[in-house]
């Protein structure tokens, strides 16, 4: 029985398997010399990684794929993967040649097979864990949205939302790692504003009155392309240690500015070529470094500190930093404080800035949100109805289609999952522009799509917090 497909798989055979848990037979060509039983038969009796089968498209016709195939057992009950590629793909590196050679060549195909079972278990993992952290970062988002400043909740749910957005960091590095082919995303130019004033905001809230702060933004910062939960950690690490050094009371600047090169220059460990940067610098009055110290801050393990500090924070913040083609320099004085600076390459065009005075996330129109995950419809719903839509939800295509069919039902906007049992997103895309041709429509998934594959639709990422569902959401009822 089939129990899950990826995109290309419903893609290819969706029209067969709308029905829950279809046989194998169902798409298997009566050209296979073997019957599906015959042939798993033979395979439980002589195991091989790949197999020439074919199967039957919905026209029809009949496809031939070379078919990995790789077994794992679950519950009490055995499981198959098997990646489909079809003909003239590249096959993989030949295997015979070795096990004549090599008699541990049976154990390599072993371990091959292992890391094929547990590629497939990181991408099941991956999108069922980024479906619960949208529900958790969707409804937290809402509640800070609301929240004043000095309610006595706001810092916990802060703490909340930091924790739920580092774990969807952890989630989509484990869904890239668990792709055939590495894809690189080219995120779009961000505005390292934003990250300094949600990093100092949590600090202001946490230590009260005991230290001033100030803050000097560039109003026409440059856009920089950075991973925002990796920069908010590299900042919280630096803005942590100028807290300690100040004991309690002090003051603490925090300024971003844009710099042009011509030529290249130093800022003490950093070599800076010739180029558009932006950069944030910290500085605070506390204690200041010991000179002999300096040159071993990015170490790891390094730490004039007591335990529980372990002397990783500041290697963090290079680590981070340098991923991103940037540098961080940090000069100190004792007694006088010190500096961090971190440049980011840049891109010559100004950085948005969200806000809630520049952008309106209300509306009134209806949309309908199509998801198989029930905690995902009632988080979607929650927010949209927040904020002024009718919204209308659906656990599976075959539902979608029914409320759009009908005559009394006109939708503005759907929201839709790409990946989705029995009928995927692409597939109720196609269908329901055919029962409401003037219907917009936004796709979400948890599954991360190369720039290549979000051309031409409205695409949200999951894990995504409230704002990024209203803002998504608004663009696209604004398109034409």
């Amino acid at each position: 029985m089939i129990v899950r497909a990826n995109a290309s798989a419903l893609s290819a055979f969706g029209a067969v398997l709308n029905s829950a848990s279809p046989p194998l037979s169902a798409i298997w060509a009566p050209d296979n010399r073997e019957t599906t039983e015959q042939f798993f038969s033979h395979w439980e009796q002589s195991p091989s990684p790949t197999a020439q089968l074919k199967f039957q498209t919905p026209a029809g016709t009949t496809v031939e794929y070379l078919t990995s195939i790789c077994a794992f057992s679950k519950e009490g009950r055995k499981w198959l993967v098997l990646q489909m590629l079809p003909a003239g793909a590249p096959p993989p590196p030949p295997a015979p040649n070795l096990v004549e050679k090599d008699p541990g060549a049976d154990v390599s195909l072993i371990h091959k097979q292992k890391l094929d079972c547990a590629l497939q278990l990181a991408r099941t993992v991956s999108l069922d864990f980024n479906n619960a952290l949208t529900s958790i970062l969707g409804h937290t988002s809402l509640l800070l949205s609301k929240a004043e400043p000095g309610h006595p909740w706001r810092l916990s749910l802060m703490e909340v939302e930091k924790s739920a957005a580092r774990a969807a960091e952890i989630s989509n590095e484990l869904g890239v790692f668990s792709q055939q082919e590495k894809q690189t995303r080219r995120v779009p130019p961000g505005n390292l504003n934003e990250v300094a004033i949600r990093c100092v905001e949590f600090f202001k809230n946490n230590q009260g009155e005991k230290i001033a702060w100030n803050l000097n933004l560039e109003k026409d910062l440059f856009g920089s392309r950075f991973d925002e939960a990796k920069l908010q950690q590299a900042l919280t690490k630096i803005l942590e240690n100028a807290v300690e050094a100040l004991n309690g009371n002090g003051q603490i600047a925090v300024q971003t500015r844009n710099v042009e090169l011509t030529t290249p220059a130093q800022d003490r460990n950093v070599r800076l070529t010739a180029g558009a940067y932006v950069c944030v610098e910290i500085t605070d009055n506390g204690s200041g470094i010991d000179p002999a110290n300096l040159p071993r801050i990015f170490e790891p393990f390094f730490t004039t500190k007591k335990p529980p500090h372990r002397g990783l924070g500041l290697a963090l913040v290079y680590g981070i930093v340098s991923n991103h083609g940037g540098g961080v320099a940090i000069s100190s004085e004792p007694g006088a404080g010190a500096s961090a600076r971190i440049y980011l390459p840049a891109e010559k065009q100004l950085a948005s800035h969200r806000t809630a005075s520049d952008e309106n996330l209300h509306g009134a129109e209806s949309i309908l949100v199509v998801d198989d995950e029930t905690m995902l419809l009632t988080m979607a719903e929650t927010i949209l109805v927040e904020y002024g839509y009718k919204v209308m939800t659906a656990n599976t295509g075959q539902k979608a289609l029914a409320l759009l069919s009908r005559d009394d039902v006109k939708v503005d906007l759907l929201v839709t999952d790409l990946v989705m049992p029995a009928m995927g997103g692409r597939e109720l895309i196609e269908r329901a522009r055919q029962l409401q041709p003037g219907m917009k429509v936004l796709c979400m998934s948890g599954c991360v799509l190369s720039p290549e594959q979000q051309v031409g639709i409205a695409y949200l990422q999951k894990p995504f917090t409230s704002r990024d569902l209203l803002s998504k959401a608004r663009n696209a009822l604004a398109k034409n």
